[in-house]
C-alpha cells in the first residue's frame, strides 16, 4: 500500500510510524486508521493540523489505553514539525455506523497535546461526512463500508447551530486579541456557510474563495486579508490588523442574516 498519503514526506513518515505503533497496541481491536479534515480534502498545508480517526471494534482495554496514553505523551516530544500537529480520536465502530451514535465521547487527542481525554470533538456530522466521502485510508476498509451516508439535512442543521454560536464557541478557548484568532473566525464562518448552502464540507481556504462570490463585495477586503495572512500562522503575541476584529464580528452578523433563507 502506498504511504504517499500527503504531499509532505515528513508527515508521511510520522503517519507510517504512528500507524505501526497503533497497530501494535490495539491488535485485534483495530478496524482502521484514517485521515479526515483538511488532508482528506487534499487541502492540508503547513498551517494545518493533521486530523486522524482510528476506528476500533470495542473500547481499548486498560492496558491498551495506558499504552496509547504513553504513545501520545511521547509523540509531540519527537523531532520534526508534524509530530506536534496531530489531532484525532479513537472512534467506536458501532457509534460510527449511523447518526444514533452522534455526540458520544471517544478517546481524543487535541492538536499537539500530550494528553488523551474523553471528548465528543470528532463525533460530529462534519467529521463523519468528510471521513465517509473523502477519508484517506492508512489501513482498513473504505470508510463508506463502515458508515451510512450523512444526510444533507443533518449537515445543514448542524451548520445553522454552529453559525449561531461561532463567536461564543471561539471565545470559550481563544481570544480575539490574537491575529490568528481573528482570521480563524472569518474562515470558520465562511466554511460553516458553505456547508449550510451546499450540504458538503470544504477547506477554510476554498470556503474563503467561495465567499468572495457568495457574499456582497463590501466584504472582499476582509476576506482577502484573511487569505493573504494565512501563511503567517499562529503567533501568540501578534495583534490583529487595526479594525479587523470589529469588521470580522460585523461579518459574522452579516452572514447570519444573509443565510437565513438557505
Amino acid at each position: 500500500m502506498s504511504t504517499d498519503w500527503t504531499k509532505y514526506a515528513e508527515l508521511n513518515d510520522v503517519l507510517t510510524t504512528f500507524k505501526a505503533e497503533v497497530e501494535a497496541i490495539l491488535a485485534e481491536r483495530l478496524v482502521g486508521i484514517y485521515l479526515q479534515g483538511s488532508f482528506a480534502l487534499q487541502e492540508g498545508d503547513l498551517q494545518s493540523d493533521c486530523d486522524f480517526l482510528v476506528v476500533l471494534g470495542d473500547e481499548p482495554n486498560p492496558e491498551q489505553l495506558g499504552r496509547l496514553a504513553l504513545l501520545h505523551d511521547a509523540i509531540p516530544r519527537r523531532d520534526g514539525h508534524w509530530n506536534r500537529h496531530l489531532e484525532g480520536s479513537y472512534a467506536i465502530l458501532a457509534d460510527l455506523r449511523d447518526l444514533s451514535g452522534l455526540d458520544r465521547e471517544w478517546w481524543y487527542v487535541d492538536h499537539g497535546s500530550r494528553a488523551i481525554t474523553r471528548s465528543t470533538h470528532c463525533n460530529q456530522v462534519v467529521v463523519r461526512w468528510t471521513l465517509r466521502e473523502h477519508g484517506v485510508v492508512l489501513t482498513g476498509p473504505t470508510p463508506a463500508d463502515l458508515m451510512d451516508p450523512v444526510p444533507a439535512e443533518a449537515l445543514r442543521a448542524r451548520s445553522r447551530a454552529d453559525l449561531a454560536a461561532v463567536v461564543r464557541d471561539l471565545l470559550s478557548w481563544a481570544t480575539l486579541d490574537i491575529a490568528w484568532v481573528q482570521r480563524y473566525l472569518v474562515a470558520m464562518t465562511c466554511r460553516i456557510a458553505y456547508t449550510l448552502k451546499t450540504a458538503e464540507v470544504t477547506s477554510k481556504r476554498l470556503a474563503l474563495e467561495w465567499a468572495l462570490d457568495a457574499f456582497d463585495d463590501e466584504w472582499e477586503p476582509l476576506l482577502r486579508q484573511v487569505m493573504e495572512d494565512r501563511p503567517l500562522g499562529f503567533v501568540r503575541m501578534e495583534p490583529p490588523r487595526e479594525g479587523s476584529v470589529a469588521r470580522s464580528l460585523a461579518f459574522v452578523d452579516y452572514v447570519r442574516d444573509a443565510t437565513q433563507s438557505w
